[in-house]
């Protein structure tokens, strides 16, 4: 009975390995993976099984990795095998260099951790390359170098060379991680030092654009204080004159300048009684009457004369 899941197994190996390798077709090989590792069903099972199993799930890894789906690599296998202990050194061993080569290995490290420190996996005549593959590929990178130490000294499938030389190694690392941090520390310090001396430049500039903003200010209020108010006055008076003059609704207009309060006092005691007077009478009748009967001159001459008065 167990000979049927087992064929049906190898079957959709095969055919996951086709699509993966000739047809390209990675989608369909992560399906074949998945049917033939649901066939075989939960456990490890006898040593075929185990075999084959092993074999879909790398071939689902290598899919999955060419879809660019490789944050879902580790949950998808865990599917399947339930605990990272329980991991085939050949499962582990790709995703350790998986999740190495796209710069994530903060992924593999309680995994691998876990499986290490299993003693089913310590018998294993693959202990001693996963270990070192997990000391060069998660560990250093990591900048775990107590626990690499700890590591390489507490496990007992090395001689004395060969943790000499693992140390060799974990010290070196050490001092290029120091080095590195040495370098972007000056690196940093550098662009805060560059993004000060733009930053001042800044301010400085904006400093000048405000005091020459300042200067033309006080230049515009003093050109400002220095118009003439009885030239300015004069065109008001003159224009309000104009426009009362050219209203043809209003014929007949009274209007005292001297409820403006605008003029002198000596003004408007004497030159502007006479205009008023003159105003009105010229509001209420033709500019012709007038001139006929030579009561007051045209309106010309009553702007030159008021003219003269300033």
């Amino acid at each position: 009975m167990r000979s049927e899941p087992l064929a049906q197994a190898a079957s959709l190996l095969e055919e996951a390995t086709d699509l993966l390798v000739l047809h390209r077709d990675f989608a369909a090989a992560v399906e074949r993976c998945e049917a033939g590792c649901d066939s075989l069903g939960p456990g490890t099972g006898p040593e075929s099984s185990a075999e084959v199993k092993c074999s879909l799930c790398v071939v689902g890894i290598q899919a999955l990795a060419e879809m660019n789906r490789w944050r879902e690599v580790l949950s998808w296998v865990l599917q399947y095998y339930h605990a990272p202990e329980h991991l085939p050194p050949k499962v582990l061993e790709l995703c350790i260099l998986l999740y190495s080569k796209v710069r994530d290995p903060q992924v593999m490290l309680e995994v691998g951790s876990s499986w290490l420190t299993d003693q089913t996996n310590k018998s294993l005549p693959e202990y001693g390359s996963m270990l070192e593959l997990y000391l060069l590929h998660v560990l250093l990178p990591l900048g775990r170098f107590e626990g690499a130490e700890e590591l390489v000294r507490g496990c007992g499938v090395f001689d004395s060379q060969q943790q000499l030389a693992f140390l060799g190694t974990i010290c070196e690392s050490r001092c290029q991680w120091a080095q590195q941090e040495e370098m972007h520390l000056a690196a940093e310090e550098q662009q805060d030092s560059a993004t000060e001396t733009v930053l001042g430049a800044l301010s400085q500039k904006l400093l000048t654009m405000l005091m020459l903003l300042r200067r033309a200010l006080r230049s515009m209020s003093s050109h400002f204080y220095l118009f003439p108010y009885k030239k300015m006055l004069l065109a008001t008076f003159l224009l309000y004159l104009v426009v009362v003059r050219l209203d043809p609704d209003d014929r007949i207009v009274k209007w005292n300048p001297l409820q403006f309060n605008l003029f002198p006092k000596s003004f408007q005691s004497t030159k502007l009684g006479q205009v008023n007077s003159m105003f009105t009478l010229h509001l209420q009748s033709p500019l012709s009457e007038i001139c006929h009967l030579k009561m007051m001159p045209p309106f010309e001459s009553v702007n030159e004369e008021i003219l003269k008065w300033f």
